[in-house]
């Protein structure tokens, strides 16, 4: 590894192993093939562990209702084995939920604490889709949400910048933020795909107007489209917003062989997205990323999409493994990024 690599923090627990359900694709098995990637030799030294603790109710009620976070102790406590048609749950579910939005929070206050500048949260279940008063799309408490409001009301931060990759739109998130302009709220996903939210035309309202920046694009986008969208969206709105700390929602689901999605990325696309978005928290934000685990259900591509991202987050130089994925969106998603700039140039200048 090289001398310039960086300590990553990674947020982990065998606890999160517990919530699973072996029929379903968002099951234990994800955790332990990425835990199996970090295990080899050539990755060890580059992350130290960070050992999560519960979030108590009062931070979860940051984001969630307290009839809602009382509802799904009931539920854990009654044995019930979904909370909807999506997302199950065993009787441990409630628990981990907490250790999952706690692990986030930890690796937050490490950050802070000047142990970490980049944080990797291995958290489950995960957390992007959950609404304020209901559990949706195997997401139970929304992880990245809570710790952006942590992060609001503990360490005053104004500037904070969400970026969500996952293939599935992050409509908890965004809906927790959408009248926030301390929030920008970004989202590059599939559509149309689950859970049907993310339209471009969705920008936030209120104080929030334009701080909601939607990039839905078709099946087929590969890793070209995907860093168009960001060099030519992304990245020249973070340098305008100047964002004080990045928090991103890492789902690995666009990969190009997952099951439960059609787009195309490889994990060179990971590395180099991830790679971008190291340099602009060096520039504006001291270096400051909190990672959260959201989708990814290709067991082997996830885990190595998420090792790439580590690599290019932590400076590890490892090697970055050439795949070929299919692209077939080309036009359609050029069509995308110039409707997204269109709508959101009377916001921010660096789109006109």
């Amino acid at each position: 590894m090289s001398n310039a690599q960086e300590i990553l923090g990674v947020v982990y627990h065998p606890d999160y192993l517990i919530h699973t359900n072996h029929q379903h694709p968002e099951r234990k098995e994800r955790l332990e093939h990425i835990w199996n990637v970090l295990e080899a030799d050539s990755v060890k030294g580059g992350y130290e562990l960070i050992n999560p603790e519960p979030a108590d109710v009062e931070t979860i009620a940051l984001v969630h209702e307290t009839s809602y976070i009382e509802s799904i102790q009931k539920a854990c406590k009654q044995n019930l084995s979904f909370l909807d048609m999506d997302t199950y749950i065993v009787p441990e579910s409630y628990d981990i939920a907490l250790l999952s939005a706690g692990g986030a929070v930890k690796g937050l206050d490490e950050i802070m604490q000047g142990n970490y500048k980049k944080v990797f949260g291995l958290n489950r279940p995960p957390g992007h889709h959950a609404e304020d008063n209901q559990a949706m799309g195997f997401c139970i408490f929304n992880n990245i949400a809570i710790t952006a409001r942590v992060a609001q009301q503990k360490y005053d931060f104004q500037r904070i910048a969400i970026v969500d990759w996952d293939v599935h739109h992050g409509n908890g998130t965004q809906h927790t933020f959408t009248a926030d302009n301390n929030v920008l709220f970004f989202s590059v996903h599939q559509s149309p795909a689950f859970p049907g939210t993310g339209n471009l035309r969705e920008v936030g309202h209120g104080a929030g107007e334009g701080y909601t920046i939607n990039v839905p694009l078709p099946a087929g986008c590969g890793d070209d489209d995907y860093l168009k969208v960001f060099d030519e969206v992304l990245l020249p709105v973070l340098d305008e917003f100047e964002p004080q700390l990045i928090l991103l929602s890492a789902g690995q689901d666009a990969y190009h062989k997952d099951p439960l999605a059609g787009m195309n990325l490889t994990k060179r696309g990971y590395f180099q997205m991830a790679q971008k978005l190291r340099e602009i928290a060096d520039r504006h934000a001291e270096g400051r990323i909190l990672v959260c685990l959201e989708g990814g259900y290709h067991l082997e591509g996830q885990a190595g999409a998420v090792l790439q991202a580590m690599n290019a987050l932590g400076n590890w130089n490892l090697p970055v493994p050439a795949e070929t994925a299919e692209n077939y969106s080309g036009e359609m998603a050029e069509r995308r990024i110039r409707e997204v700039k269109e709508i959101h140039s009377n916001i921010w200048t660096s789109l006109k």
